[in-house]
């Protein structure tokens, strides 16, 4: 009920591109908890891996994509350095967010967005995923004065 009260849809691919296609926007995450608990947050590294269903959902609907970063992001939650390979191994197996988290720091975030793609239909995924990757790390250099730092984050407000 939680999920239909704040439109939380299952996120395969043929759901997004039949809500894509009746109108609804979506914002979608290639990186997930992978990249939300385990990226390195001085660096701000995209951990995509091998996702491909974002790019599916792009080609299957027809939509433009507008990429997208938040400024400081990663440094409002961290995960602790100690144990984090162990806590990967477990997420990888099992994919439980079992890793503890601290934080709440009250860092200046600010979303920025890029310019809409529109791609053919007869575009490979792989070639999406590069593009919107390019993309979003080009908006990342742009945006994020690397090492990412709290403190710093927090003198921005």
């Amino acid at each position: 009920m939680l999920c239909k009260v704040f439109c939380i849809t299952p996120g395969t691919v043929e759901d997004c591109v039949a809500r894509l296609k009746d109108g609804h926007l979506l914002c979608i995450a290639p990186g997930g908890v992978r990249e939300a608990l385990f990226s390195d947050p001085s660096r701000y590294n995209i951990m995509w891996a091998r996702r491909l269903g974002f790019a599916r959902v792009i080609i299957g609907s027809g939509t433009p994509v507008i990429p997208m970063f938040t400024e400081n992001c990663h440094d409002a939650f961290r995960t602790p350095r100690w144990g984090r390979k162990m806590f990967r191994w477990i997420y990888e197996k099992s994919r439980l967010p079992v890793c503890p988290i601290y934080g709440g720091f009250p860092v200046k975030m600010i979303t920025h967005l890029g310019k809409p793609i529109i791609f053919p239909s007869e575009i490979s995924p792989e070639a999406v995923r590069r593009r919107v990757k390019s993309d979003v790390h080009d908006l990342i250099r742009e945006h994020q004065r690397l090492p990412g730092n709290i403190f710093r984050g927090i003198l921005q407000r």
